[in-house]
């Protein structure tokens, strides 16, 4: 392959690598750094590209390995925070506070989807989750990903995996009432 492949290439995918980077890391600096990584990786292997291959489907794969590496790097052994972290949604009977209960969205699934502010709130809401459980969040429900996919590429066992997933659920939702539905 030579030098005027690759740079087709990069001229003919940049645009959508980094718009997937930037969807799964939602920061401008990382989702570049994924991006021109993705490149060195594909230079140093660019023989495995075979000639029937789609060098889109390939570049992407790179990255999204890229992508789990990154998030896999963030990930400390110590994932879960002390429950003293979580604001307390339940009482002793285990159910839940009255001012914690989930209130009912008055908008359509789909349409909340589209809203640019919920989407600014949820963007901000994920912001404030530690970082592993923002990796968790993004891969099942941002990539797809299945979970059992996500805890064995991120090393955790299972039940650690749905233990970030649950308590990131309960302080978006907590995030999100807080800052969007009582506005």
């Amino acid at each position: 392959m030579d030098k005027a492949f690759l740079e087709t290439l990069v001229y003919l995918h940049t645009k959508d690598l980094y718009s997937w980077a930037f969807y799964n890391t939602l920061r401008t600096d990382i989702a570049e750094d994924l991006v021109q990584e993705t490149f060195l990786t594909a230079l140093e292997k660019i023989d495995q590209l075979k000639e029937d291959s789609s060098s889109k489907t390939w570049l992407f794969s790179i990255l999204d390995l890229k992508i789990i590496d990154f998030y896999r790097t963030k990930l400390n052994s110590n994932g879960l925070p002390q429950t003293n972290e979580l604001p307390i949604f339940f009482n002793q009977q285990k159910t839940w506070y009255s001012h914690k209960k989930p209130q009912f969205w008055h908008q359509n699934e789909k349409d909340v989807l589209k809203d640019e502010e919920f989407q600014f709130i949820l963007t901000r809401c994920l912001e404030t989750l530690p970082e592993n459980w923002q990796t968790c969040v993004k891969l099942k429900y941002l990539s797809e990903k299945k979970g059992e996919n996500i805890w064995q590429e991120m090393g955790i066992n299972t039940t650690h995996f749905w233990q970030i997933v649950h308590r990131a659920k309960l302080k978006l939702r907590n995030c999100i009432e807080t800052h969007w539905l009582k506005k």
